[in-house]
């Protein structure tokens, strides 16, 4: 199963239809056959639970290392230019080396504790590449080697970011190519994000955004994982005599800490320093919490269990608060730093006497006052209503109306008179441009199809993106790279309907069979035999057109992913602030001031 044709056909979106993620809320009859009754409904189930082989596929790990490369290259050569601190590297360049070195955000200048309105662990990322490769800033009188090797300061506070990237692409190729089922479609999902300016320049700055991209992703990853898992664990059980008709324990697969759902924890703790990165990763957890929920339905459903959702609740529940509290401790993990010393922004309430809410008490106390903490810093982003200059509303991101200028130099040479040299968070046109059709595709295809992948996508899209919407009534101000973390489920809907594309839809059944109405009501066996030669010539017209079809279908991705990859080739130098001349730079502002 490596072919997009394979992955993607009417045929294979059937299959998961049948498998029960949107099927019928009866269960077959057949389904509910007893294994010791026969094999006829044992196979039923067992095509129904299927999942991608999981067994290791060394050419499909090839591909992966071929589009992961591209991403690596393109991210991590030039990473120390520009010069010095661009954008918000300013606040979260300095917040990093202060948590290394102080375990907290640190004022140096009034030597006390910094009010910062982040969680911790983006930071404490970037201050991982400082440590290891150096860190220096001539304001604040720092400089220090690397514990590994000293280069540039800029690539020590850079290279979180750019590996945070690169590893987002490898998931989004395994993740696509699990849910497509398709190792070139998973690569075509992972080469569009590598293309895409967007993605690359947060890849190339010491920004938070693209941590919080790589951990959300990565969070539902461990879901797709978990419901494989689930019902490769129905399968076994089916197979090995289980009767899911059954009522109570008598119909559910053998217990056991083996048999625990282990992605599903990992992807609670996953959510949970998604969280500590930025607290807009919240959008995301009732999304993930119904897609564990209806998978799990489904999962029953499909194995012809008599009451699935009262099932489903009564077994899973437990594990998805569970897999709650496991985010939570994941989260509070990362502010280590801050338990850990006595110096922390509201650490200590005898450095804070004027906060009558915090606590000296043992355990509880150091909770209170992160809470209180937490308080104060949410009043900050409730009221964050001040403009700015590259502000924009969340109906403008996926039309690119308000990209982000990270950096800009007039400085030459470049062999003119005026020279430009911009980073500019923009994403690819092309690739951008195409999110909407894309999204009203797989919402008109997951309809007809009944089909898992579209509802799993277009629900994280719209718990990614619709909150923003909400806080654009009250005028908060925001910004273009909030659209970060739903980056990978709109690149997931593009290979979608790319997929869909690539693929012809299956023979069909009153082409391959014409003539055999005839056949029935015909007894001699010369003329049944001619039907039969009759149909089998007319199945061989279908497979050639459908031949054809895939062809063209084809022809078209091909020729869409190479767009993609000569406009991100045009708009290259404004992703990595190149120099060239002021009349290029102009030629590449297409929305003229909305670009500028």
């Amino acid at each position: 199963m490596t072919s997009a044709s394979t992955a993607q056909s009417a045929n294979a979106d059937r299959a998961d239809a049948a498998t029960g993620d949107t099927g019928p809320a009866t269960p077959d009859p057949a389904a509910r056959t007893p294994p010791s009754g026969g094999g006829g409904g044992v196979g039923i189930v067992r095509r129904r639970l299927a999942t991608i082989d999981a067994r290791l596929d060394v050419n499909s790990w090839l591909a992966t290392a071929v589009v992961v490369a591209i991403a690596a290259i393109l991210r991590l050569v030039g990473l120390s230019h520009p010069k010095g601190k661009i954008f918000d590297e300013v606040y979260y360049a300095r917040e990093g080396w202060q948590l290394v070195d102080k375990g907290v955000e640190w004022n140096y200048k009034d030597d006390v504790a910094a009010y910062v309105v982040h969680p911790p662990l983006g930071k404490w990322l970037i201050g991982l590449g400082e440590w290891a490769f150096g860190y220096s800033d001539a304001e604040q009188g720092i400089n220090v080697p690397g514990a590994l090797m000293t280069t540039a300061p800029e690539f020590g506070w850079r290279i979180s970011a750019a590996v945070a990237g690169i590893v987002s692409v490898l998931l989004l190729v395994r993740i696509g190519r699990r849910m497509f089922r398709s190792t070139l479609l998973g690569c075509t999902a992972g080469l569009l994000l590598a293309l895409d300016g967007f993605h690359m320049v947060l890849s190339r700055t010491a920004l938070l955004d693209i941590f919080l991209l790589l951990f959300v992703l990565a969070a539902f990853g461990a879901l797709v994982l978990d419901r494989d898992a689930r019902r490769r664990r129905w399968a076994r059980a089916v197979d090995a005599g289980l009767d899911p008709s059954r009522p109570g324990r008598a119909g559910r697969p053998a217990g056991g800490w083996r048999n625990w759902p282990w992605w599903r924890l990992a992807a609670g703790a996953l959510l949970g320093l998604a969280v500590a990165v930025k607290w807009s990763a919240l959008y995301f957890l009732p999304a993930f919490g119904l897609l564990a929920l209806f998978w799990e339905v489904n999962l029953r459903r499909s194995a012809g269990v008599r009451k699935p959702w009262r099932d489903a609740l009564l077994d899973e529940l437990p594990w998805m608060v569970l897999a709650g509290v496991v985010m939570v401790l994941a989260y509070l993990a990362t502010w280590s730093g801050w338990f850990l010393t006595d110096h922390g922004y509201y650490r200590d309430p005898a450095q804070y006497a004027h906060v009558t809410a915090l606590s000296d008490m043992p355990v509880i106390g150091p909770l209170k006052n992160l809470w209180e903490y937490h308080l104060a810093a949410y009043g900050f982003h409730s009221g964050l209503t001040e403009s700015h200059k590259y502000q924009s509303w969340p109906w403008q991101w996926l039309l690119l109306g308000r990209p982000v200028a990270f950096y800009w130099n007039g400085d030459g040479p470049c062999g003119a008179a005026a020279c430009a040299a911009e980073v500019l968070l923009l994403g690819t046109p092309l690739l951008w441009w195409s999110f909407l059709p894309a999204l009203a595709g797989t919402a008109w295809l997951g309809l007809a199809r009944r089909d898992w992948r579209a509802g799993a996508i277009l629900l994280c899209t719209a718990f990614g993106l619709l909150p923003w919407f909400w806080f654009a009534l009250d005028g908060r101000t925001m910004f273009s790279f909030y659209t970060a973390p739903a980056l990978p489920f709109l690149v997931l809907a593009v290979t979608y309907v790319l997929g869909a594309i690539a693929t012809p839809g299956p023979v069909s059944p009153a082409r391959a069979t014409t003539g055999s109405g005839d056949t029935s009501a015909r007894s001699d066996s010369a003329s049944g035999g001619a039907t039969a030669v009759a149909t089998a010539a007319t199945q061989t017209e279908a497979e050639q057109e459908r031949a054809d079809r895939r062809l063209v279908g084809g022809l078209i991705v091909g020729a869409y992913v190479l767009l993609v990859a000569l406009c991100f080739a045009y708009f290259y130098p404004v992703f990595v602030g190149k120099v060239i001349t002021s009349a290029e730079w102009s030629a590449r502002m297409w929305l003229d001031g909305r670009w500028i």
